[in-house]
């Protein structure tokens, strides 16, 4: 028996929901970022997603001697957790898991973990970077791939794993992203999702596969690698012993965009072919979607990458280093005694006089973890600007530094694409950041639309439900997210003391 229920979004658009059945499938999204991670339980009522967050933790890299690691069984036992929370809430039926790109672990002939998988801040990324440029040039790498190059890139870890700990390879049976390897862990079914591989600089962005004969030019072994599975598919269902841990029935594991921004960008309401979103969070990732690769000579120089979307789709965009300076700016002020919140820091941010000084967000020094003030103060002083006194001026060299390496971001964009963009979306937790995304506005000079702040996991909870074919398709997902969760819009209040402010921090970022 079917529910009826025609209606139209709050842009006036047609959804029809005729398809849809009185008992609508219940998601539990794990949605895991790279400093926390949640278990999210939605369903659609009433033609829009309804969100009940059931379970949050913490997401920290651990220093092992030498080593920055990720405590992948804590966040096992988080996820086992939040299952549990969600069995107790009423059930659901379908699960999926998003997380952070690159990453991966590796398991031996049994199924079992070899080693904790490594912290993508981890200082062995740079020699494997530089090793692997002695291998192949840089360029080309990024012209088999299009992937921008970043030190973590997943190639460039493989690389330094084989020169400095073979033995580790050599008895590796099985390569598995973070995604990936919490499935597997569910399921006991081994796959490789399709966005979340793309991260990597491993794969062929035409044929969407391994590209075999670039990892054995470097000497890894092909073997360990999985088959692709696409974003929509299901993997498997919670295995036999999970249900009997946890005291919990049957439930689909959906491969939905493994890849934390290959999810967000699902979320991006928009109902435009041609769209600029910033997934706004640790990371900024700012792009738009294509329907094919786009390698070029201007793309290198500019550092955009061609990652995988859903729905067969291109995500175009560059990395920028995000949020991350304020999170960790404010973990060196509480070490210090200063209990500041976000909101604290914010307020005395605005309080500070405007453009004093700019910093470039990412300068590989501010990647690391630890003193970020600190680093932003000798960066200052290096480039001949007079540095940061205060922490409100900190701050706001901060957000102005990020809003501005926005606009660079969008006229390389528009210069590549050859496209000319009227609004920029921002999704994710930078949303909840007024002054950030007034920042943006004004020095794109673009309307800027904020929202939503969940968009990781909604994006995760629409190609669940895609999969159970209680969604159309992408679009159709837009338009129901759209008319689920407000936006806030911001004008452009673009003066020319931000053309100036622009034309200062592209000379401060070219004597770096």
């Amino acid at each position: 028996m079917h529910k009826i229920l025609k209606m139209y979004s709050k842009k006036g658009d047609f959804i029809n929901y005729e398809r849809m059945s009185f008992n609508m499938k219940k998601v539990l999204a794990i949605d895991l970022g790279a400093s926390s991670g949640r278990g999210i339980i939605a369903k659609i009522e009433d033609g829009k997603i309804n969100l009940k967050e059931i379970h949050r933790f913490q997401n920290n890299g651990v220093w092992a001697g030498n080593d920055f690691l990720w405590d992948v069984l804590h966040l096992l036992d988080e996820i086992k957790q939040a299952i549990v929370k969600a069995n107790n809430d009423g059930g659901f039926d379908l699960i999926g898991i998003d997380t952070w790109g690159v990453d991966y672990a590796l398991l031996d002939s049994d199924g079992a973990l070899l080693t904790n998988p490594v912290h993508y801040r981890d200082v062995r990324n740079a020699t494997g970077r530089k090793e692997a440029s002695e291998v192949m040039d840089i360029k080309e790498i990024y012209k088999k791939t299009g992937i921008q190059i970043l030190d973590f890139n997943t190639l460039f870890q493989l690389v330094y794993e084989k020169n400095h700990k073979n033995h580790v390879l050599e008895n590796a049976k099985t390569f598995l992203f973070m995604p990936d390897l919490l499935n597997y862990f569910l399921t006991g079914v081994a796959k490789n999702e399709y966005t979340i591989a793309s991260t990597s600089q491993m794969l062929n962005p035409y044929t969407k596969n391994w590209d075999f004969d670039l990892l054995e030019k470097f000497g890894i072994n092909t073997d360990i690698f999985c088959d692709i599975i696409m974003p929509g598919k299901k993997i498997g269902q919670l295995s036999d012993k999970v249900c009997e841990e946890l005291k919990v029935k049957k439930a689909d594991v959906i491969a939905v965009g493994s890849h934390d921004t290959a999810s967000a960008v699902v979320s991006v309401p928009s109902d435009k072919k041609d769209f600029v979103y910033i997934s706004c969070g640790t990371w900024s990732l700012f792009g738009t979607e294509l329907d094919e690769p786009n390698i070029t000579e201007k793309g290198y120089l500019s550092s955009y990458t061609n990652e995988g979307g859903c729905g067969g789709k291109i995500r175009f965009l560059t990395n920028i280093m995000g949020l991350w300076l304020i999170q960790e700016s404010r973990r060196t002020y509480k070490k210090e005694g200063k209990d500041l919140t976000f909101a604290d820091l914010e307020a005395q941010a605005r309080e500070s006089e405007p453009f004093k000084c700019f910093i470039d967000p990412d300068y590989p020094e501010f990647g690391k973890p630890g003193d970020i003030p600190g680093r932003i103060a000798e960066y200052c002083k290096k480039t001949g600007q007079r540095a940061p006194e205060t922490i409100g001026e900190t701050v706001r060299c901060i957000y102005e530094s990020l809003a501005l390496k926005y606009r660079l971001a969008l006229i390389n964009l528009e210069d590549i694409s050859g496209k000319k963009f009227e609004k920029i979306n921002i999704v994710g937790g930078g949303t909840k950041d007024p002054f950030l995304c007034a920042m943006t506005s004004d020095a794109c000079n673009i309307d800027v639309d904020a929202g939503p702040v969940e968009a990781t996991a909604l994006g995760n909870i629409a190609m669940c439900l895609i999969s159970a074919g209680e969604i159309k398709d992408i679009t159709e997902a837009r338009k129901i997210i759209a008319n689920s969760f407000p936006l806030k819009s911001y004008k452009p209040n673009h003066t020319k003391e931000w053309d100036e402010a622009f034309e200062r921090f592209k000379k401060v970022i070219e004597k770096q």
